[in-house]
C-alpha cells in the first residue's frame, strides 16, 4: 500500500499564508490518516538578512510566494481532499476541472537543489565590492558620507572606507550592509 508512484505537484495557495495553509495540509493528513498518499509538503524559503535600525536581522522570506511543493500520489479523493483545505486555489497546471500536472524531474532537482542551496549557502555572501570603488554610506553614525573602500576583510565580513569629515580623511570599519555602491 505504502508502494505508490509519488510525485511531486504545485499547489497554489493565497500568498502571504503559505506556512499556514502547509499546516492546514500536514494537520488532514495526520487526521485522515492518508500520510501514505502524500509523502511530503514543501514551502522553498531563502535566509535573507535585512539591516533594521543598524541591526543585522536574519528572516525566512518565501522563494516562491503563493506556491507550496508536495509531493503526494493523487489518486481517488486525495486532489480533493487537497483542494478543500483553506488558503488552497488549486494545482499549478491545471486546465480548469482537468487533472493536476506533476512537475518534471528537472524541475523538481532544480527547485529542491535550489532549496538545499539556499539552506547551506546561508551566510556566504558573494564580496560585491573591490578596493578602490567608490561608495555611500547608509547606515549607522556616518550615514550620508561618501567615501572609498581601502581595505575588505572577508573573515569578519568589514569594509574599511577612508571617508572625508571635516577636511581629512578618515578610516571607518562598516559591515557591507552599511555602505551601498556609487553608480
Amino acid at each position: 500500500m505504502a508502494d505508490f508512484v509519488k510525485k511531486w505537484y504545485v499547489v497554489r495557495a493565497i500568498g502571504g499564508q503559505e506556512n499556514k495553509v502547509k499546516n492546514y495540509i500536514e494537520n488532514e493528513i495526520s487526521r485522515l490518516k492518508i500520510a501514505d498518499y502524500i509523502e511530503q509538503v514543501l514551502v522553498p524559503t531563502e535566509k535573507v538578512i535585512q539591516v533594521r535600525d543598524g541591526k543585522k536581522i536574519h528572516k525566512e522570506r518565501v522563494y516562491f510566494p503563493g506556491y507550496i511543493m508536495i509531493e503526494a500520489n493523487l489518486s481517488g479523493e486525495i486532489p480533493h481532499i487537497i483542494k478543500a483545505i483553506p488558503g488552497v486555489i488549486g494545482f499549478l497546471g491545471e486546465v480548469k476541472g482537468g487533472d493536476p500536472v506533476p512537475l518534471r524531474k528537472a524541475e523538481v532537482n532544480r527547485m529542491l537543489g535550489k532549496v538545499d542551496e539556499l539552506s547551506i549557502q546561508n551566510e556566504n555572501v558573494v564580496i560585491p565590492y573591490t578596493i578602490g570603488e567608490s561608495v555611500k554610506v547608509v547606515d549607522g553614525p556616518f550615514n550620508g558620507f561618501d567615501g572609498t573602500i581601502e581595505k575588505i576583510n572577508e573573515e569578519k565580513r568589514k569594509l574599511e572606507v577612508m571617508v572625508k569629515i571635516f577636511g581629512r580623511k578618515t578610516p571607518l570599519e562598516l559591515s557591507y550592509m552599511q555602505v551601498e555602491k556609487i553608480s
